[in-house]
């Protein structure tokens, strides 16, 4: 009996420990989820493009995965992945001008991995970059970090090896003849030089139905929080009307598109390319346009988008760092790369680091073929640090739907200077920098005692107090 009576016990005991151990579990998975996106989040994100294939030695999910963490570093909240899918090999290009088939040494065509965005499955990983079981690993370790994963998608055409050229030929756009075109000029009629590509024709709406299943698959089977979309404005906007509701069916999602059109905000994307910014970055730096220029495009921007559109500003991403140069040829040192990286966390919108940006990493990627860049912490990697953090939790920098106030700050030399506040919530940002490559001598209507944000130290201005600053000097000052 008295057997019985402690087995009893001990059997009781162990039940009620398994159970109280299975809560936790359950709690514990509960307090790791992720919180759905939403407009209030990505008010202070910081967007991070990650190209997978020159990131690492290894060009895999799995060597980017394991740095993810460290991306919290730099406040980053939203992770755009560059396309993962197979690559084709019909008609892959090797250079710009050259495609695998015009390399007759077979070793030589080896080494070119082709483009990006020639998708042949676009439900399939790479397996260069890894398996499904490597991506679903990167998805699961952003979001027990606090980051969000959106994919790049190609909606405007696929890579010629793609099964729907043999399969359903009425996707795509022909010529006379019949033949599946790459994608062409709708003025005149010319290729665009994609010609590792099959231009997709929605025209009859047969496409729409399995586009949007390839997208939900990645949803659904994958749990990711939205889509990056490649030439958006180039696909029907009756697709993306149609499409966009069906994934937000199954979760929310976040919307960027490589595009700057007023037509594609509202219920379809909620955030575009802030192409006009950053051309505007560069010819400034270049000396060919003035501060007086960027008012007149702030001014426009208000006048031609609604409160609630908002862009992502950059200095470089990767067709700008393939096919322009890098952000230190564009804006002639590295100076001026700080300040104008600066100014693309203070201004209203979402600012994206490009792979490599953080380490300093000053050359051309090739875009074709495999490349690397090289992680040593130097110059950027603080600045990030400390830019990523006020954004992150300074209100006055809220960028996104319900962005704080942006208001010019005037001072004696306002082609030169440009100088403005940020607020929200009784917090304020001030951002003032020389943005010439010249010595200026001005002065400006502040008084009182500020935080410099880049060094911590204080700093008392006085109303019309004469200040003389170097070339692409800045300061960020905070109440």
């Amino acid at each position: 009996m008295k057997k019985t009576l402690v087995l009893g016990l001990c059997l009781a005991a162990f039940i009620s420990c398994k159970k109280e151990h299975s809560e936790a579990k359950t709690e514990d998975k509960k307090t790791e989820e992720i919180a759905a996106v939403s407009p209030e989040i990505m008010e202070s994100a910081v967007i991070y493009e990650a190209n997978i294939r020159q990131y690492s030695p290894e060009g895999t999910l799995n060597a980017f995965t394991k740095d993810i963490p460290q991306l919290k570093n730099l406040g980053v909240k939203v992770i755009w992945l560059m396309p993962v899918y197979p690559i084709s090999m019909k008609n892959r290009k090797a250079t710009g001008d050259l495609s695998v088939e015009d390399i007759k040494d077979p070793k030589e065509r080896e080494k070119y991995l082709g483009s990006y965005y020639a998708i042949s499955d676009y439900t399939a990983v790479n397996p260069d970059l890894g398996t499904k079981e490597d991506f679903d690993k990167l998805v699961n370790t952003a979001h027990d970090n606090g980051m969000y994963v959106i994919l790049d998608w190609v909606a405007n055409h696929t890579g010629w090896d793609h099964k729907w050229i043999t399969e359903h030929p009425e996707y795509y756009y022909k010529n006379a003849k019949g033949e599946v075109t790459d994608p062409l000029n709708p003025e005149t009629g010319e290729s665009w030089g994609w010609t590792d590509v099959a231009h997709l024709d929605y025209t009859s709406k047969k496409l729409y139905e399995p586009m949007k299943n390839e997208m939900l698959y990645w949803v659904k089977e994958h749990n990711i929080d939205g889509f990056r979309c490649d030439v958006a404005d180039n696909v029907p906007t009756a697709f993306w009307e149609y499409t966009i509701p069906k994934l937000k069916e199954v979760k929310p999602v976040f919307m960027l598109m490589e595009s700057n059109k007023p037509y594609l905000f509202g219920n379809l994307f909620d955030m575009g390319y802030g192409w006009e910014a950053h051309h505007l970055m560069n010819d400034i730096a270049k000396g060919k346009k003035t501060v007086g220029d960027w008012d007149s495009f702030v001014a426009k921007q208000a006048k031609e988008y609604k409160k609630q559109d908002f862009f992502m500003n950059f200095t470089s991403n990767h067709d700008e760092n393939a096919w322009n140069g890098t952000e230190y040829e564009r804006l002639g040192n590295p100076e001026a790369a700080e300040a104008f990286a600066a100014l693309t966390y203070i201004m209203p919108g979402m600012p994206l680091i490009y792979t490599g940006q953080e380490y300093d990493f000053n050359r051309r990627l090739k875009f074709f073929e495999k490349d690397e860049i090289t992680k040593q912490k130097g110059r950027m990697y603080p600045v990030y640090e400390k830019l990523g953090r006020l954004k992150n939790e300074n209100t006055a920098l809220n960028g996104g739907k319900n962005a704080a106030s942006y208001k010019r700050i005037n001072s004696s030399s306002d082609l030169e200077i440009l100088a403005f506040e940020r607020e929200k919530d009784g917090k304020k940002v001030i951002y003032i920098a020389n943005l010439t490559a010249k010595n200026k001598e001005f002065n400006l209507p502040l008084d009182g005692t500020f935080i410099d944000a880049m060094t911590g130290k204080s700093i008392t201005l006085t109303k019309g107090q004469k200040q003389n600053w170097k070339p692409w000097q800045y300061l960020i000052l905070t109440n």
